[in-house]
């Protein structure tokens, strides 16, 4: 172990993952997650040495009790004294940050600010912050945006067809999201690819339940489909993505929908739940496919699967040349059906998928799944976590140097 290990906070509305991290060997001493905190169902897991053990909170734990837990169970492996930072992922940093960040008032202040952009994501980052503080007194506490990968987009790529002063006054714009792992991914890519960052070209899919697509050009982000919020883009497990504006207006007039029913259906309701009437889980469509032959489950699956090829296709415009298409995330990793049926949309583009080759890489397996004659395509499991823990040391570092 070295000396220096950070334990990387990733806090939501009623949950807390978190992960001890070697930033320079990549390797996870203890991890787990908080889930459900604030009801009588809470609880926590945690994963130590190949050891699993899950534990009912037998109280509503809010976040600081969450990591009051945390701290104990740090104590109990010995491996509290070894956390030398603590990296917190924020999902928006909007055009101020485009760096990791050491977490100042100051910072503070701004990432309660920009909660008016990410007002689901960034009020509960900050109550993790807090926590953080509290609990890790005297070690320093780092902030990593999920936003800030994306700060190297052109205007052109992020500006929208609204009002110029909608941008310059309140900060309308496309930003992003999934950054870390969009990052992690094309530099991966660039390793198995055996050839510099700033020479690569790729588009990525990062497809779990959120679901985004990035064009990034020579190592840096010029383009992607999520926005100002990530409910645009590409149809994902309960968010809409992509639609036509006046349906909000439809919803309200016509069918008498709040705004709060609206901003629901389009997160909460739509995507593959909503389409499926079944599941938002990519894995519980593909069994009603392959086990009862489903029309509709199926229909589903294609919907999903095109909007995610017409977006990578679009893409191409982003690009002078084009290295690799990249899987990632929990489907795009594991779901060799969706793989196949977005690169069967995208012939044209020259790329082609070996089935033998996709089948084999699933579950954690980084691997090329495309044929020999094809622009390669290639999965790469995700790591956000380790993104977080080896930014946040930079700055400790780069601090340290001043």
């Amino acid at each position: 172990m070295s000396e220096q290990t950070v334990l990387v906070i990733n806090c939501g509305s009623s949950s807390l993952k978190f992960s001890l991290i070697d930033p320079d060997s990549g390797e996870e001493f203890v991890s787990g997650v908080a889930e459900r905190l604030m009801t009588e169902q809470a609880f926590i897991k945690i994963s130590h040495q190949g050891k699993k053990q899950q534990t009912a909170l037998s109280e509503p734990f809010d976040h600081q009790i969450a990591v009051n837990f945390i701290v104990g169970v740090l104590e109990q492996v010995g491996l509290a004294d070894k956390v030398s930072a603590v990296g917190h992922r924020v999902v928006h940093g909007g055009e101020s940050y485009s760096q990791p960040t050491m977490i100042t008032d100051e910072v503070k202040a701004s990432i309660a600010e920009l909660g008016k952009l990410a007002p689901l994501h960034n009020p509960v980052n900050l109550v993790g912050v807090e926590a953080a503080e509290q609990a890790f007194e005297d070690t320093p506490q780092v902030a990593v945006f999920d936003t800030a990968f994306h700060q190297t987009m052109p205007e052109k790529a992020f500006i929208y067809g609204l009002p110029y002063h909608l941008y310059k006054q309140h900060g309308i714009r496309r930003y992003g999201f999934h950054g870390t792992s969009h990052f992690f991914v094309a530099n991966q890519a660039a390793k198995a690819l055996q050839q510099p960052i700033n020479e690569t070209s790729v588009i990525t899919a990062h497809l779990g339940n959120g679901c985004s697509i990035s064009a990034i050009e020579n190592g840096k982000s010029v383009d992607t489909s999520m926005g100002l919020t990530p409910l645009e883009g590409v149809v994902m497990g309960t968010r809409s993505g992509d639609i036509d504006p006046g349906i909000v207006f439809h919803l309200i007039e016509q069918l008498n929908y709040t705004p709060d029913k609206v901003n629901s259906l389009l997160n909460k309701e739509s995507g593959l739940l909503g389409i499926s009437q079944m599941s938002n889980d990519c894995r519980t469509i593909e069994e009603a496919i392959v086990n009862d032959n489903d029309q509709h489950a199926d229909l589903t699956m294609d919907i999903f699967c095109y909007r995610i090829a017409k977006s990578i296709a679009s893409f191409m415009a982003a690009l002078s040349h084009f290295d690799a298409l990249i899987f990632t995330g929990g489907i795009g990793e594991n779901s060799n059906l969706v793989r196949s049926r977005v690169v069967r949309s995208l012939a044209l583009l020259g790329l082609t998928i070996d089935p033998q080759r996709n089948s084999d890489v699933r579950f954690g397996k980084q691997g090329l799944i495309s044929t020999d004659d094809s622009v390669k395509c290639l999965v790469i499991p995700t790591n956000e976590e380790l993104v977080i823990a080896m930014q946040s040391a930079q700055v400790i570092a780069e601090q340290a140097q001043e």
